[in-house]
Order: structure tokens, then sequence, then C-alpha cells
């Protein structure tokens, strides 16, 4: 069940690389971020949350897998 996860993160992830490069270009609130330094400080908290929420569904499948064998 971790492997289906971590392939949907993947599969996320790539999708977004994905529509990321052609929208970035052309919005001006990201080219103000990205002269100011502060894009770097928006994609560090995004990636800190989507780590977060990563990391809390592993342990939510460890825990629930736990219930199923003590369950049996």
């Amino acid at each position: 069940m971790i492997y289906r996860i971590l392939n949907l993160l993947f599969f996320f992830l790539a999708t977004m690389e994905a529509y990321g490069q052609g929208a970035v270009n052309s919005i001006e609130m990201a080219d103000k971020f990205r002269q100011d330094g502060k894009i770097y400080v928006v994609v560090a908290t995004v990636m800190l949350i989507l780590a977060g929420l990563f990391a809390f569904l592993i342990w939510l499948e460890r825990r629930i897998e736990n219930l199923e064998q003590k369950q049996k």
C-alpha cells in the first residue's frame, strides 16, 4: 500500500512539474516573487506541507495495517 501512495506522489509531482513549466512564465506574481527571492520561501513552504501530509498518510497506513493484523 505504501508503494501505491509513493507512486501517486511521484505521478502528482511529475504532473505538477509539467503544468508548472508553462504556467510560471506567464504569471506576474511569480515574476515578482522571483525578483525579490521570495519564491524559494513559497516553494519550501509548499514542499514542507506536502511532505508532512505524505508522512501522515504513511503513518496512518501503517497503523491501519497493524489494526488489521490484530483483528485477524
